[in-house]
């Protein structure tokens, strides 16, 4: 019985360190909300309804959801609205899907792109030469697998007049129906914004740069002074280096929360979930394979540490009858669920689906491995119809 209570102390432990890990997330996302993260609030101000918006959709191979996003952007509540979309090289069914809905609408353009440069990613080829067809003051870059409410485009532009920002991105509400998505994509997103806190985005000193490339309004003098696309075209995260750009050159970057305004459905199966999710880490982690390494860590320990140590204080608490273990074990699991169940409140997740989080730890810590290996190796990275082989920094 001693060696079980000196092994119930060292549970003990260790289920304090986990403690204060869901402490320290709780304070962070504290801060975050208090900073005012909603686009919504732009929909109180009153820009100008002449401003011309000019909606920029790059497109390769999207017919599992061109249509859904067109409707969706053709149906706002801006009186002003070019739409432009920029077919890459599709060889599906993109192209007719657009044509069938030009036809129903003027402000909707096609530009056709049928080769990339070799020193261009194949986004921001697309991007660039829809923008070059583009009238508007203000650009709204969108991924083709999003879906808008009607109110996105005056809410975007209210904040973005508000906070004069150069750059204003928004974080989507993700669409998560696949099994996969379910369990993997909220931890996913929660790995991705410990290293771009958006409270530390918004900053104006000591801040740290970030974008979400499935929206990114821009003011155009602003994006043409930094050169566009051209100032990131051969960056696997267009995004994200768009915002270093930008904040390098004076211009104000801000991110906030959807809300309900924009949905995104990122991968239409497993395969393309786990290639899309490698390359953004391989990005956001700076190609750094220490950094990789590190996260992956990080990730493991968090899929697999919570769960034994509560279930072994619980056991040795009640085993022993030494109260302080199986509490300790209880509180560690009520703290780690409460905030889970906020951040999948607000991803807009089933609540069961906390439950699967430290399949999601696991998962996101292969995706980190996945791309340090490819790193090590030379290995390509296939991403919008091209291979990239990319080298450590």
């Amino acid at each position: 019985m001693t060696a079980l209570v000196a092994l119930g102390w060292v549970v003990f432990a260790g289920l304090s360190l986990i403690l204060i890990w869901w402490i320290v997330v709780v304070f962070r996302l504290v801060r975050m909300l208090r900073t005012g993260l909603s686009v919504l609030r732009g929909l109180d101000e009153t820009p100008d309804e002449t401003t011309l918006v000019s909606v920029v959709i790059p497109a390769h191979n999207e017919e599992r959801v061109l249509e859904r996003c067109l409707k969706s952007v053709l149906a706002q509540d801006w009186p002003a609205l070019e739409v432009i979309v920029a077919l890459d090289r599709c060889i599906d069914g993109s192209e007719a899907i657009v044509l069938q809905l030009a036809e129903q609408d003027e402000r909707l353009k096609i530009v056709r792109i049928d080769a990339c440069p070799p020193t261009w990613a194949g986004k921001c080829n697309a991007a660039s030469q829809g923008v070059s067809s583009a009238r508007g003051d203000w650009l709204l870059m969108l991924d083709a697998d999003t879906n808008a409410d009607p109110k996105l485009v005056r809410a975007l532009l209210g904040e973005a007049i508000r906070r004069d920002a150069a750059l204003l991105s928004l974080l989507t509400d993700l669409d998560c129906s696949a099994w996969f998505e379910r369990a993997f994509q909220p931890v996913a997103m929660m790995v991705l914004m410990q290293s771009f806190p958006p409270d530390r985005v918004n900053r104006d000193e000591r801040n740290r740069p970030f974008a979400n490339g499935q929206c990114m309004l821009f003011q155009r003098s602003w994006y043409e002074a930094i050169g566009g696309h051209g100032a990131v075209k051969d960056d696997l995260l267009e995004d994200i280096m768009f915002s270093k750009v930008m904040d390098q050159s004076g211009g104000r970057v801000r991110v906030l929360s959807a809300d309900g305004l924009l949905s995104c459905s990122m991968y239409g199966d497993w395969a393309d979930f786990r290639r899309g999710w490698t390359r953004i880490y391989l990005e956001s982690c700076g190609r750094n394979v220490d950094r990789l390494g590190q996260v992956a860590l990080r990730q493991e320990v968090l899929g697999a540490a919570p769960p034994v140590l509560m279930a072994a204080g619980l056991t040795i608490g009640v085993v022993t009858g030494t109260a302080i273990f199986w509490i300790m074990a209880a509180i560690t699991l009520l703290v780690q669920w409460a905030v889970l169940f906020v951040i999948y409140s607000r991803s807009r997740q089933p609540l069961w689906c906390t439950l699967l989080f430290p399949m999601g730890c696991f998962e996101v810590a292969r995706a980190h491995r996945r791309a340090r290996r490819l790193l090590l190796k030379g290995e390509p990275v296939k991403w919008g119809g091209r291979a990239y082989v990319l080298e450590p920094r």
